[in-house]
């Protein structure tokens, strides 16, 4: 998506950036509202850790346990995007599938192997990822439930900006409120920073706040009325940067607010 919207976005307009192939739909903001990034200053070295390649994996787990409950070709599914494809059903019947398939306790590798019919060699071999061999317990329901709902978010976003109803702010918040929920609770992608900020930028005006990016750190983002902007930027800076030693991060690089621009050009001299 970061490498898609660098060259496809366009000033004024947000993206729905699908793949495969690889299309972009414009979205329109609402023009009464504003929105803000704020630095969390927690840094999660990327290389140091597995949360990633756990993330992917159980997701990956997830999908294959779907296609079997459902009597597809699990082997070859690959992503929980796939199953949805292969059934053709909405998203919201996938979380219904979801719900019947899979139980909220975590699987054990023997569990997984039990309900794939194959061994655990057979799963470290062919499944697993070396970073991955190690893993004692995958949570498969809560990956597979916020993968499906994320999803379902997004296109309920985009619907609520193209009908644009009086209490759109209001509504596009709750979906943001929901989905940093998610990133704590179900994919566990947070960590205690984001979540206190996240908690500050409510405070103190913002319709929904949320973590973005790959998380365990970085950023939030938050949609703020424009009416309440500058009073939203003071309050935050003091709660959450002056009382820490986070002030010594720059301010105007650590919370500003933001709206589309266009992508990456190049110019030609005729």
């Amino acid at each position: 998506m970061d490498q898609s919207i660098s060259f496809l976005a366009e000033e004024g307009t947000a993206k729905l950036i699908e793949f495969s192939p690889l299309r972009a739909t414009d979205v329109k903001l609402p023009s009464e509202a504003v929105f803000v990034i704020a630095n969390s200053c927690v840094e999660m070295n990327k290389a140091a850790t597995s949360h990633f390649n756990i993330r992917v994996m159980e997701c990956r787990l997830a999908a294959k346990l779907l296609a079997k409950y459902k009597s597809l070709q699990w082997d070859k599914v690959l992503r929980l995007e796939e199953v949805q494809a292969k059934l053709g059903v909405s998203l919201e019947e996938m979380l219904l599938i979801t719900e019947d398939a899979l139980h909220p306790e975590p699987y054990s590798p023997e569990e997984v192997c039990k309900c794939l019919g194959i061994s655990l060699q057979e799963l470290r071999t062919q499944i697993l990822s070396p970073n991955t061999q190690d893993v004692l317990i995958f949570k498969l329901y809560q990956r597979a439930k916020h993968v499906y709902s994320e999803a379902a978010r997004v296109l309920q976003f985009k619907r609520i900006c193209e009908e644009a109803p009086s209490n759109m702010v209001q509504l596009l918040g709750e979906l943001m409120n929901q989905s940093h929920v998610s990133c704590r609770d179900m994919y566990e992608c947070s960590c205690p920073e984001l979540d206190q900020l996240v908690d500050i930028c409510r405070k103190f005006g913002a319709q929904g706040s949320r973590l973005t990016g790959a998380g365990w750190g970085g950023c939030t983002v938050s949609i703020v009325p424009a009416d309440k902007l500058h009073s939203f930027l003071a309050n935050v800076h003091e709660a959450y940067y002056q009382r820490s030693n986070r002030s010594l991060a720059p301010e105007k690089q650590s919370l500003f607010a933001t709206k589309p621009g266009g992508g990456a050009l190049v110019f030609l001299e005729a």
